[in-house]
């Protein structure tokens, strides 16, 4: 019953080696550029289908179709299955054929963005999101794989940056475009909206990804960049090295240290926009011009985090990864202790916010991990680490829903972002702190 869908989405067979240097070196970069630009721009989009709670949630409060603990549980729901979904999907998809399994994934969001929309059930919002959720949680680790194969050592660093920072566009399409669509067409317009562009999206991404190089006749990419920087490629089957990796040690150090970075990452992308229009009197549409600047300096954070630390610490990750987290933390504070009616300060501290956070996503949710593991396995710990991340985040959400509706049914006046602030802060910088404990360790290929 399952072998047809296994072998759909499953990475195809490996071909003869094409004997051409010239027509290699065509076929190489020409789906080397296709992918990365479809990993940016396709990551990016799939944000549109995740975030769009985060802005519906006044409109939603205001008709009195949820209550704040019912948004932090709906909230919580997808995460709890991204969660999941991030290390399941994970292990699929070191075996998977990208193409098929993300481009695939992202119609399927978008089709249940679309019937969220026409919801208004609170049990059915919750299902339907926790099922968003399983989908939204193929987008990241088929990403890094299809990277790790495509991409050498060498240049990982640079292009994952670039990568990380998809998820900036995606926010920002969707704080942006997605507030105005919610202002325009009502809460229900923030989820119809993007569901109905991912589905063209996704039918873009199922023609511009790409399979394994080996799959069209192309060498293992070390072999073709002459990048041995990290040692030859780890020989054994994908599961074999897959168990190793998900009993290292390093993994689940970076997995927590992550898991709390995202605790403060998914505060402001779930609580940030009422926040400013509870805490400090913005209108909707202000609010997201506010939050344009966390999106905007958060793709300049990640994009420059891997040629920062490619450039100029040799590869290593851990002086940038101490430095953005101060960023993140220091933001934080800022954006809490700034008192209504300073907007400026309040762009600057969601552009160091997005900065910082940009460059721990790359860091912290990822690329370390990857640089101490071997790459056939990358997947499977971008899987892991998934796991913890999107865990801190889920346990998050109820937590900083239960600590912000402070009033009777949490109604409006009674929020108490100072109890939900301390806690983002103490959880930002222990997340900055952690990676400290591996210093002195060597990447591997």
């Amino acid at each position: 019953m399952f072998q047809p869908i296994l072998t759909f989405f499953g990475t195809g067979p490996d071909r003869p080696l094409l004997e051409n240097p010239v027509e290699i070196r065509r076929v190489y970069e020409r789906r080397r550029w296709s992918v990365l630009l479809s990993l940016i721009f396709g990551y990016g989009f799939f944000y549109t289908c995740r975030l769009g709670l985060s802005v519906a949630k006044q409109p939603m409060l205001d008709e009195g179709v949820v209550s704040v603990a019912q948004l932090g549980i709906i909230g919580a729901a997808l995460l709890y299955v991204y969660a999941v979904g991030k290390f399941v999907n994970g292990v699929l998809s070191d075996r998977a054929n990208v193409q098929r399994f993300m481009s695939v994934a992202l119609l399927c969001s978008a089709a249940v963005n679309i019937a969220f929309g026409n919801t208004s059930l609170f049990y059915g919002f919750v299902a339907l999101w926790a099922l968003n959720g399983w989908f939204q949680s193929i987008g990241s680790a088929p990403s890094v794989v299809s990277i790790c194969q495509w991409f050498s050592n060498r240049e990982r660093g640079t292009r994952y940056g670039v990568w990380a920072g998809a998820h900036n566009i995606g926010e920002g399409l969707t704080f942006v475009g997605t507030a105005w669509l919610v202002s325009h067409f009502g809460w229900r317009g923030g989820f119809v909206g993007p569901g109905i562009v991912c589905v063209f999206v996704a039918l873009v991404l199922y023609q511009t990804l790409a399979d394994r190089p080996q799959t069209y006749g192309l060498p293992h990419v070390a072999d073709y960049r002459n990048d041995y920087s990290a040692g030859p490629p780890k020989t054994g089957s994908v599961w074999q090295l897959q168990k190793v990796v998900l009993r290292n040690p390093i993994v689940w150090l970076l997995g927590c240290s992550s898991a709390l970075m995202y605790v403060a990452r998914y505060a402001i992308n779930s609580w940030a926009v009422l926040f400013l229009q509870e805490g400090k009197g913005y209108t909707l549409v202000g609010a997201g011009l506010v939050m344009g600047a966390y999106p905007v300096a958060g793709f300049i954070g990640a994009s420059a985090s891997g040629w920062i630390s490619d450039r100029f610490f040799g590869s290593r990750r851990h002086i940038p990864t101490l430095i953005y987290g101060c960023l993140q933390t220091g933001a934080l504070v800022l954006l809490w202790l700034n008192p209504p009616g300073y907007r400026w300060l309040d762009v600057v501290a969601m552009a160091m916010f997005g900065f910082g956070v940009g460059g721990l996503i790359v860091f912290l949710a990822g690329l370390t991990a990857i640089d101490l593991t071997p790459k056939a396995t990358a997947g499977a710990v971008k899987g892991l680490i998934g796991l913890f991340s999107y865990m801190g985040a889920a346990t998050q959400d109820w937590i900083s829903g239960l600590l912000i509706g402070g009033g009777a049914a949490g109604a409006a006046g009674t929020y108490r972002f100072d109890r939900a602030f301390s806690f983002w802060i103490a959880a930002s910088a222990l997340s900055a702190l952690l990676p400290l404990l591996l210093w002195n360790r060597k990447p591997q290929e």
